[in-house]
């Protein structure tokens, strides 16, 4: 609980996770705008319709907007400062960390080969390059925040995961199959139907005392899942070699989170 330090710089992106989407929610929005105005002037010219009328469907479609917007997974939890040393990459054993792994203007890029090491010579797992984010609980109400980028190709990976469970390693993982982003490889519960070639917004929320666990995309919640138990956990993201995977797997991450809830 009381680990706090200052975060590392991500060059380019504000510190706040709250100014960060204000920024590309600012971004997206004036480039909608503009579209929207090429747009009318377009039909401005193409119609008789009065410009009176046409400022009033700009109107409507401004106000309507505001209401499209996704939610706040974060609001009501506070904010735990991570130091660069929180960071720990999980790596094939044979090769150097940044054979599989580069940190560049706050982007976190990990990439692997299914043909790779595991993370030890002793480890039965698949390949990974894969950070652990070194901030462990036991109890409480704690949250995963982070912008990804899946490129088209990858597939049979997972690319985060909540660690700790009973009777297995996991609570939750988020696969990636044919570009979909999927709890597990459950085709039942598919989190976000096109993820390749995107940025999206993902939030884990994992109540330990309830054994239950929302995960927001782009802040739209998109599942709800019971736990699997366990006494420790930590979140991990990056890439971890499923069943059936492509040759190459990659993912990349910016401006990562983590949160607790008090009282």
């Amino acid at each position: 609980m009381g680990l706090l330090a200052l975060s590392p710089s991500l060059p380019g992106w504000p510190r706040s996770g709250l100014a960060g989407r204000a920024r590309l929610s600012c971004v997206s929005e004036v480039n909608s705008r503009r579209k929207l105005i090429h747009t009318i002037e377009q039909m401005a010219h193409a119609s008789s319709l009065p410009w009176p009328l046409m400022l009033l469907f700009i109107v409507l479609v401004s106000w309507c907007g505001q209401f499209s917007a996704g939610v706040d997974p974060t609001l009501g939890f506070v904010a735990i400062n991570l130091t660069e040393d929180r960071f720990k990459l999980h790596h094939p054993y044979d090769l150097p960390l940044e054979k599989r792994y580069e940190f560049r203007d706050g982007v976190r890029q990990m990439w692997v080969y299914c043909t790779n090491k595991p993370l030890s010579p002793s480890s039965p797992t698949k390949p990974r390059s894969e950070i652990l984010l070194n901030v462990r609980y036991t109890t409480g109400v704690w949250q995963f925040e982070g912008y990804g980028y899946v490129p088209a190709g990858t597939s049979g990976v997972s690319v985060m995961q909540v660690f700790g469970a009973s009777g297995r390693n996991t609570t939750l993982m988020l696969h990636v199959y044919g570009g979909r982003l999927m709890y597990y490889h459950d085709e039942a519960r598919v989190v976000d139907a096109s993820i390749y070639d995107r940025w999206f917004w993902l939030n884990v929320v994992h109540n330990v005392g309830a054994g239950a666990l929302t995960v927001f995309v782009d802040g739209e919640e998109r599942l709800t899942v019971v736990g699997h138990g366990g006494y420790r956990h930590y979140f991990k993201f990056g890439v971890y070699t499923q069943t059936d995977p492509s040759h190459y797997m990659e993912s990349r991450w910016r401006d990562i989170k983590f949160y607790t809830k008090h009282g």
